[in-house]
């Protein structure tokens, strides 16, 4: 909501709007216009987006700055003299290291054709309030309390945008851009856009392009000369799509208050920005608490937490509290399954020879196996869904290039349940799902999954990425198709069976809706096995439903593949549980 803070005369307004930065056009105010709005800012739910270049006084701008809520990110763009401003408070503040870019409104075209497989939208439900949250939380955005877009937002001032998927009807993508010549009584007669979040899961293609078009086509048509918007000086791949869409850099400055939410963007790059995702959401929870940190070594994902005389060294979420006789069990996929059947967990049927009568008469009798490595992760040297003796075979010399050890078991049909269990409890359950492709009627499979592999990579800090290889020519060979060939435009294709991450899998949130048998099951796993942090991955019919069999468990689960699940939260109750009530006490009492 545009709050206006005091009033000048005429004349003072007359002499501000011929030094206006904002503008890319002259505003002369008319006799029967009413003055413009001074010192604005506008509530965007994240926080405020203050409006500098209504700022004509340091002194005030500052005490804005200054009023930043607890939990909120505060932006003052269009900042003038940056320097000076943060010459008064340098230990308050800092000048943002982004860039600034335009889009001309008055020259840009619209997109003849629309992209398929979703629809833009405005934003309209609860339902879509909580999916939004949780898009900025894969993106590590700050979220917005639900009740602020009926409450507090000014829908004249505010566009919110939603991309929702045409199949599942999830909302893939959201952006929302601010009107700045309503929050200023034209004083300003631009727009600029925030908060463009696609999801890491998001299987069509274009979403981010289409929310900055239909944004774009919204101011055009109010009559705002031009669209703005901030980037990370470093963000390549959004730089890259601001300037295909004909945004050009132009030299306006953002300023921020320091917290802890930007607290990366001043104190410098450390080696902890080298961590891999997985350590890097703990760490950034264990430092919240107020935990010392030490990084041992970042390209291998190593690390010390000390706290109150306690010392705990890690490996992601594989600690010192992980037990050696726990993680051995837990290499070796023959002793898993042996451990945990034995608790009268369900597995699949297990073939214990490789000569060839006996591969044909299990197939005969399971219709179809997998063949995976008795050592290994990421899913490297899996097969799924082999039918003949021959796919066998091949398989089995793949597997045995990462282990001398094959296991042959039968394919049991359903989804990929992934189960977080902390301290013997399951705190975040997630469906995995294969790579998979959408054509567009032109690109070859080939083409479709490297731009997928692209966005994946982005999307999770280029830990996800579809491997072509001898997995993926099979799985499309069994679809009829091969590398080369064309899809249909909005066809989909799975282009591999196994949904791991590593692999170009994505991951969705069941958390709320899995059957408790299998909650039970991943518990009962993780206590025969002896660790208290794991992944526990089953092969369920439906989530909601009790059946399943086990399928292996890992000794240094993801934990940053789980959002809105607080993972990293439980990991760090775990191993600190003193640091557990003090936060609970904070929040109690409000303290900070």
């Amino acid at each position: 909501m545009a709050d206006p803070v005091n009033h000048r005369p005429k004349a003072a307004y007359d002499h501000r709007l011929r030094r206006m930065r904002g503008n890319a056009l002259p505003h002369e105010l008319r006799e029967d216009e009413e003055p413009a709005t001074e010192n604005v800012f506008v509530n965007c739910g994240w926080g405020r987006l203050i409006l500098g270049s209504t700022f004509y006084d340091a002194e005030a701008l500052l005490e804005t700055i200054r009023q930043e809520k607890q939990d909120r990110r505060d932006v003052a763009f269009y900042v003038r003299d940056p320097h000076v401003l943060i010459a008064s408070a340098p230990q308050e503040l800092f000048l943002d290291p982004s860039h600034t870019y335009r889009l001309m409104l008055s020259t840009y075209r619209t997109r003849r054709s629309r992209r398929k497989g979703f629809t833009i939208r405005r934003l309209s439900s609860r339902e879509d309030a909580e999916a939004l949250n949780t898009l900025y939380a894969t993106r590590k955005m700050v979220p917005i309390p639900p009740d602020f877009f009926w409450d507090k937002m000014d829908p004249k001032v505010l566009a919110v945008l939603v991309a929702e998927d045409d199949d599942t009807g999830d909302i893939i993508g959201t952006a929302m851009g601010v009107d700045h010549n309503r929050a200023t009584k034209g004083a300003d007669l631009g727009s600029s856009l925030w908060c463009l979040a696609v999801s890491p899961q998001a299987k069509p293609a274009g979403v981010g392009e289409a929310l900055v078009r239909r944004l774009a086509e919204l101011f055009q048509a109010r009559g705002n000369p031009h669209m703005d918007l901030s980037v990370m000086h470093d963000n390549e791949q959004a730089i890259s799509l601001y300037e295909k869409l004909g945004f050009t850099r132009v030299p306006f400055f953002t300023v921020k208050h320091k917290n802890s939410i930007n607290e990366a963007l001043f104190v410098g790059k450390g080696q902890e920005q080298e961590l891999n995702p997985y350590g890097t959401i703990i760490v950034n929870e264990a430092r919240r608490r107020g935990i010392h940190t030490e990084i041992i070594d970042a390209e291998g994902g190593f690390f010390r937490l000390s706290h109150g005389g306690r010392s705990i060294r890690c490996r992601e979420s594989l600690s010192e509290l992980t037990s050696a006789v726990a993680m051995s069990i837990c290499d070796d996929k023959t002793v898993t399954r042996r451990l945990v059947e034995q608790a009268g967990v369900k597995v699949p049927s297990q073939l214990e020879t490789e000569d060839d009568s006996s591969i044909e008469a299990f197939l005969e009798k399971h219709g179809a196996v997998v063949v995976k490595p008795a050592r290994g992760e990421q899913g490297k040297g899996v097969s799924v869904g082999l039918t003949t003796l021959e796919e066998v075979r091949s398989a089995i010399a793949q597997a045995k290039t990462y282990c001398s050890e094959v296991l042959i078991e039968e394919f049991v049909e359903g989804e990929d349940l992934r189960l977080i269990v902390i301290d013997y409890k399951v705190v975040a359950a997630a469906v995995r799902r294969p790579a998979e492709v959408t054509g567009d009627g032109q690109s070859s499979i080939r083409d479709l999954i490297a731009a997928q592999s692209r966005r994946r990579a982005a999307a999770t800090g280029g830990e996800s990425m579809i491997e072509v290889d001898g997995e993926t020519e099979r799985c499309l060979s069994a679809a009829g198709y091969e590398l080369d060939s064309v899809l249909a435009e909005g066809q989909r294709l799975y282009v591999r069976k196994t949904a791991n991450l590593h692999t170009g899998g994505t991951i969705h949130d069941v958390t709320g809706e899995t059957n408790r048998e299998l909650i039970n099951a991943a518990i009962n796993a993780a206590k025969a096995i002896g660790i208290p942090v794991t992944g526990i991955d089953l092969m369920v019919k439906s989530v909601r439903e009790p059946e399943y069999r086990f399928i292996e468990a890992n000794e240094r689960p993801g934990l940053a593949n789980h959002e809105p699940q607080p993972t990293a939260e439980k990991f760090i109750d775990f191993l600190f549980p003193l640091t557990k009530t003090q936060m609970e006490t904070t929040h109690q009492t409000g303290d900070t």
